[in-house]
């Protein structure tokens, strides 16, 4: 007789579920870090240098299992584009917008994984990814402005993000499998500091306002520290999660994200979404959804001894 208590075996899935929450309403201490005079490359490379810092702290005996591949700063490169893109995104646009375009990710990840993990492009992964894709130009059309297209650049940056995530995705499944002695603290770690060059580069072509100056910078100072932590410990949990969860299962749990998003944005930034904009966003819903199942319907085989270390690692190290 199973005499573990529901708290107990319950707790992987609530803690994803938290994680998704963090992430949910991290774009509202992002705009406030904007407010103070951060500009969205600052926060992004500041935040993110703090995490990784904060991971190499917390775990620093993963620092030993890292070995040179190209792998490592192509990984850090898309998960750069990642951050920024979301970053960048929800401080300047209307944060659901910029977060379904983000959630393109099944359309993106079905051709990515097609050419670099070399799995084969199924007709469901084809119509889910056309579901997807749908999603986004029913929210995006307007007979006013004709083709449905990404209307600002803050979405253009959501989008951008999303394939990013998805490459960034496809990438650790391949890092696993090519370095699986490499610990996912190590991958973490990677994904925050590749996102911290990145963005720092990129604040050199964004015109920059006025930094923070006098109890403003010590305000912005102890916020981007707090936002290292807690995404550091956040990415943490979530991986404990998702080793113990099955990855259909966690799949449907993250999409708790989008109603943590629209609370969030309704409440703190007035934003109420069409219907347009709902019916866009329950398509890409629905693909996001229908993706973990048929993952689960098409189980792939398990070829390495870096596939344990894959489905632990399928964790998202966003900002």
């Amino acid at each position: 007789m199973n005499t573990t208590s529901p708290w107990l075996r319950n707790w992987p899935v609530l803690a994803i579920m938290l994680g998704a929450s963090v992430w949910g309403m991290i774009w509202y201490p992002l705009r406030m870090l904007a407010a103070l005079g951060v500009s969205g490359t600052v926060a992004s490379a500041s935040t993110s240098a703090a995490a990784c810092l904060c991971v190499l702290l917390l775990r620093p005996r993963a620092i030993a299992t890292l070995r040179w591949h190209w792998l490592i700063p192509t990984l850090g490169f898309t998960a750069g584009i990642t951050n920024l893109g979301f970053v960048w995104g929800t401080i300047h646009g209307e944060v659901m917008r910029v977060l379904l375009l983000f959630y393109l990710t099944p359309a993106w990840t079905a051709l990515f994984a097609h050419f670099i993990l070399r799995e084969r492009l199924t007709w469901a992964g084809a119509g889910l990814a056309a579901l997807s894709l749908a999603g986004a130009m029913l929210m995006l059309w307007s007979p006013r402005l004709g083709m449905p297209m990404p209307g600002s650049l803050a979405e253009w940056a959501g989008l951008a993000a999303g394939m990013g995530f998805a490459m960034s995705n496809v990438l650790i499944v391949k890092t696993s499998r090519v370095l699986p002695d490499m610990k996912a603290e190590m991958r973490t770690a990677t994904i925050f500091g590749g996102a911290a060059i990145f963005s720092s580069c990129a604040s050199f072509f964004e015109a920059m306002p006025a930094p923070p100056a006098g109890a403003h910078l010590a305000t912005a100072a102890l916020l981007v520290c707090a936002l290292g932590f807690v995404l550091a410990t956040n990415n943490m949990l979530v991986q404990y999660g998702l080793a113990r969860v099955p990855a259909n299962r966690a799949s449907i749990v993250m999409l708790f994200e989008i109603v943590v998003t629209a609370l969030s944005a309704w409440l703190f930034a007035g934003e109420t979404p069409g219907p347009r904009e709902w019916a866009g966003g329950a398509c890409i819903v629905l693909a996001s959804a229908l993706a973990s199942w048929v993952h689960r319907a098409r189980p792939e085989p398990l070829d390495g001894p870096g596939d344990e270390a894959e489905r632990r690692n399928r964790s998202r190290a966003m900002v």
